[in-house]
Order: structure tokens, then C-alpha cells, then sequence
């Protein structure tokens, strides 16, 4: 967070790997706002992520690579999203059916 605070600044291009792997929720959304704030000042991020909170960043183009193919899909049809919802909405229910004896 510290980098993208301190040294990322308008007009950038910015290659990401994965970087929400240190953070909590709460600071992944804050990243997401200091991307937006640096996308209005006229930079582009590139970001291989698994996070359904970056995923949402309006307008992202996504992109998933399943068989060697890539191809664009909507956020809501991302493996992130589907998961990630379904576990939210039916925590029980999945813990049982994944816990059970």
C-alpha cells in the first residue's frame, strides 16, 4: 500500500501481480480508491488478481485464462465472484457440505 501511496503518480502504467495478498478487505478497498483517484489523473493498471474486490472496478476489462485460452468475461461470471457470493450468502450451508464427516 505504502508503494502505490508514495511512488505511484498520474500518467503511470502500472503492472500488478496479485496485490491484494497483504491486505484485509478494508485495504483493498482503499486501493481501489487510490486507483481510481490515479485512472482520473490519466494512468492504467494491468493486475492479475484473484480478488473480487479489485475485480469491481467499474469498467475493468477482464480477462480469465482457463486451457490456455483467454478470454473476456463479465465480473459477475468470474470463478472470484460465483464463490465468493455463494460462500457469503450460504456460509452455513457450504461449511456443512465441506466440513462434513
Amino acid at each position: 500500500m505504502a508503494l502505490v501511496m508514495e511512488r505511484f503518480f498520474g500518467n503511470g502504467l502500472y503492472i500488478l501481480d496479485e496485490p491484494e495478498v497483504a491486505l484485509s478487505p478494508n485495504r483493498q478497498l482503499a486501493l481501489l480508491a487510490r486507483m481510481h483517484d490515479l485512472v482520473r489523473d490519466a494512468s492504467q493498471f494491468i493486475i492479475a488478481t484473484h480478488s473480487p474486490i479489485l475485480m469491481a472496478y467499474p469498467n475493468a476489462v477482464i480477462y480469465t485464462l482457463e486451457n490456455e485460452t483467454v478470454q473476456k468475461i463479465d465480473y459477475t461470471d468470474t470463478e472470484h465472484f460465483v464463490v465468493t457470493k455463494q460462500f457469503l450468502n450460504n456460509h452455513e450451508e457450504v461449511l456443512d457440505a465441506l466440513l462434513r464427516e
